[in-house]
């Protein structure tokens, strides 16, 4: 069964997130980064990127603050990046390419390490990237999900430092 999330994008956005596929949740709903222990729209209001703590439900007002949403596979669901196939990957990145070429965000911020590293080749530090994609910086930020066994505090930081960029 194929489930896509709308993606949320426009032309001039200063930020697009873009994960790597819906979770189970998130598709069962029709929400971004709607599981129970994704930590998404907690970090994007305590690093000051949204005013308020936002829904998931509410997902498509990210637009109002210049920030969108997509994922590299938009058509399967999963219960992790693990059952996503490395075809799943090249097709969805090659789409991703084209709406970044079509949209021109400011600044890509991948959503977790690993998919990341399928899309853009070896190991990677969180933070901003050296290359860019499409013109747009390039930010990896650790994975909002609860499975990532990383100190909360040190997950937001990074959100913390994507805003400082955002606001140059």
């Amino acid at each position: 069964m194929e489930y896509v999330l709308q993606d949320y994008l426009r032309v001039g956005l200063d930020l697009v997130f873009v994960g790597f596929n819906p979770s189970l949740r998130s598709a069962e709903v029709g929400y971004y980064y709607a599981g129970r222990g994704n930590q998404f729209w907690p970090f994007l209001y305590e690093a000051g990127l949204t005013d308020r703590l936002l829904e998931p439900r509410e997902d498509a007002t990210i637009l109002d603050y210049n920030i969108g949403l997509t994922d590299i596979v938009k058509g399967r669901a999963t219960r992790g990046i693990g059952d996503l196939t490395d075809s799943d990957y090249v097709s969805g990145f090659e789409l991703l390419r084209e709406k970044m070429r079509r949209y021109r965000p400011r600044v890509i911020c991948f959503n977790g390490k690993s998919g990341y590293a399928k899309v853009m080749g070896g190991k990677r530090d969180y933070g901003l990237q050296d290359e860019l994609l499409e013109g747009a910086k390039l930010f990896l930020a650790p994975s909002t999900s609860g499975a990532l066994p990383m100190p909360r505090v040190e997950k937001l930081r990074y959100y913390r430092e994507l805003k400082s960029l955002i606001d140059e």
